[in-house]
């Protein structure tokens, strides 16, 4: 799958991922981003909901909503990876005092404490040997009216934002 593929699909929500973890609620859950998983002692250190107004490079006004859930990679009082129902737990605590909707986006922010943090979409939980995984992978940078018309168009091939190709795309 290329670039152009991956940005027209859907991202995993927050309903989706509860509903994965809530089959094995005491296995350890792992996520893996940048080829190797979370430390141990990671932390879940925020969870915040947002509704975006904005107005992309075709000049369409665009809204959305989306939570963010920051993870902190570290590994602290030898502990084992969190069980996936504990961090279902943190989410309905957060419930208690943020609205969560659980078919916004979702969006991982990750950082070591060392290295800025950066962003990543998440894929459906897995059962991996005796473990939950979800893998992050970054999520790239993306024109949004390039990818309404690659989605209307079935993956066609678009040069967008070529001064040629602007009036399909970008002003």
């Amino acid at each position: 799958m290329n670039a152009i593929d991956k940005a027209v699909l859907p991202d995993i929500t927050l309903g989706q991922l509860l509903d994965g973890l809530a089959a094995s609620p005491e296995a350890p859950l792992v996520f893996v981003y940048d080829g190797h998983p979370v430390k141990t002692g990671y932390h879940v250190t925020e969870v915040k909901a947002g509704a975006f107004s904005a107005l992309d490079c075709g000049a369409n006004p665009e809204a959305w909503s989306e939570m963010f859930v920051q993870l902190w990679d570290v590994d602290e009082d030898g502990r084992s990876h969190m069980p996936a129902g504990k961090f279902s737990a943190i989410i309905r605590k957060v419930s208690d005092h943020v609205r969560l909707d659980p078919a916004v986006k979702l969006t991982f922010e990750v950082s070591d404490g060392n290295r800025p943090m950066a962003l990543y979409c998440a894929s459906s939980p897995r059962m991996a040997e005796d473990k939950i995984e979800v893998a992050l992978t970054a999520r790239p940078a993306s024109c949004k009216p390039r990818d309404r018309w690659l989605a209307e168009n079935k993956g066609a091939k678009i040069s967008c934002c070529n001064p040629a190709d602007a009036s399909q795309c970008c002003v």
